[in-house]
């Protein structure tokens, strides 16, 4: 129970984990706990800092453009910096709609919305955040470890003694 209390909490988890395995039959149960025992496991609010800070790597870079000849073309190209213009009938870029949706659910935390979103890109366009989401998919398996663990636990303890 320390060990489950221990990594819902974010807490780092050693030596309770040094202990379970000590006492569990089949210690490669535990192995995915191993990978945040030092640190704890990451709230939902860093991850979603983390991928806030990845994000603008997915968004698609302005087409470079010819230099201003005339007076004409410079003043437009100022405006254009001043004004966005933006179409409002949804005829909108899908990679950038998908990384607005990852975008706002970040925002809201909500980590397994934001994976979904990230997961529909292509392998080659979701690189840049390929290594938070390995980390997101250990979490995962971190946190079903150490609740099976639990359950394991207080099964055997139900149980009478042989």
């Amino acid at each position: 129970t320390l060990l489950d209390m221990s990594v819902r909490q974010g807490e780092p988890y050693s030596t309770a984990l040094a202990s379970a395995k000590a006492l569990t039959n089949d210690a490669s149960n535990l192995k995915p706990l191993d990978e945040f025992a030092a640190t704890g496991i990451p709230s939902a609010n860093a991850l979603s800092r983390e991928l806030l800070a990845l994000l603008p790597q997915l968004s698609p870079k302005p087409a470079a453009s010819a230099a201003p000849v005339g007076l004409v073309d410079r003043l437009q190209q100022s405006a254009s910096k001043l004004v966005r213009v933006q179409r409002i009938d949804g005829a909108v870029n899908p990679e950038t709609a998908t990384v607005a949706r990852a975008k706002e659910a970040a925002q809201r935390n909500d980590l397994a919305a934001a994976r979904r979103e990230l997961n529909s890109l292509s392998a080659a366009d979701r690189a840049p955040v390929q290594a938070w989401m390995d980390k997101i998919d250990a979490r995962d398996a971190a946190l079903n470890a150490s609740k099976q663990f639990a359950l394991d636990a207080m099964t055997a303890l139900s149980k009478p003694a042989q």
